[in-house]
């Protein structure tokens, strides 16, 4: 599942040439003028394809196809997915989409996503495109789910907001270990049960805009496999370089 060779690459940024929004504006990251929100240069500055791992989407060495951490201990997803890493300008972009209330970015990251390699195919295999959903006060605090927004631009049809619940608010997670994380989130989230039928034995794309220790999407892969979905593939626009 590595992103290889000269080829490859050509099509990956052919693929991202239709990432910018319609409407002429300055560059994020250069601030060209008249621009997209991202400019296809920095775009194909920005966002060159990495190896990954194929379960934790960890950077790792060309030709290594899972890290040492997962061959050990594997997650409870399948696979794992991720357009940049979490550093300048993806980094300033989702601080504006989630924080300073720009839903507009939605539609240029969810076509990044949907230019990296592995994540249509992944989409298209997938019966579902559920996103992590945000606790009742966080949804009314930010006034939308970011992870929602990239699943509807994402996946269309597919996406779906409403199987997977989030149950109660937890604290802020950044910063603290993954194990504090892990404890955080214990119960956290559950298949809405007139909708677990129907996602018995489905494949679906697990989607979130961050993935730090990769505690949240543990726990919502868990309450996924309790109500008997087959086939979780995480996928995320942007992977820390945290373990």
């Amino acid at each position: 599942m590595l992103f290889q060779g000269l080829s490859g690459l050509s099509r990956h940024l052919r693929g991202l040439r239709g990432l910018a929004d319609r409407v002429p504006s300055q560059c994020a990251a250069c601030h060209a003028w008249p621009s997209q929100r991202i400019c296809n240069a920095c775009v194909a500055r920005f966002a060159q394809p990495a190896s990954r791992c194929q379960r934790c989407a960890l950077r790792v060495p060309t030709g290594v196809a899972v890290c040492g951490t997962c061959l050990q201990h594997p997650p409870a997803f399948d696979a794992c997915l991720a357009a940049v890493d979490y550093a300048y300008p993806w980094s300033a972009a989702l601080a504006d989409f989630k924080f300073r209330a720009d839903p507009g970015w939605a539609r240029t990251l969810a076509t990044l996503l949907r230019s990296t390699p592995w994540v249509e195919p992944a989409v298209d295999a997938a019966d579902w495109v559920l996103p992590v959903p945000l606790s009742t006060e966080r949804l009314r605090e930010r006034g939308f789910n970011q992870s929602a927004l990239l699943a509807q631009h994402l996946a269309g049809a597919k996406a779906d907001v409403h199987s997977l619940l989030r149950l109660h608010a937890t604290e802020a997670q950044s910063g603290l270990p993954r194990a504090q994380r892990l404890r955080n989130l214990k119960g956290a989230f559950a298949v809405e049960p007139a909708r677990a039928a129907a996602l018995r034995g489905q494949r679906v794309v697990l989607l979130d805009d961050v993935m730090t220790t990769g505690a949240t999407v543990y726990a919502a892969t868990l309450a996924l496999r309790e109500a008997g979905v087959a086939h979780v593939a995480v996928v995320v626009l942007a992977r820390t370089a945290l373990e």
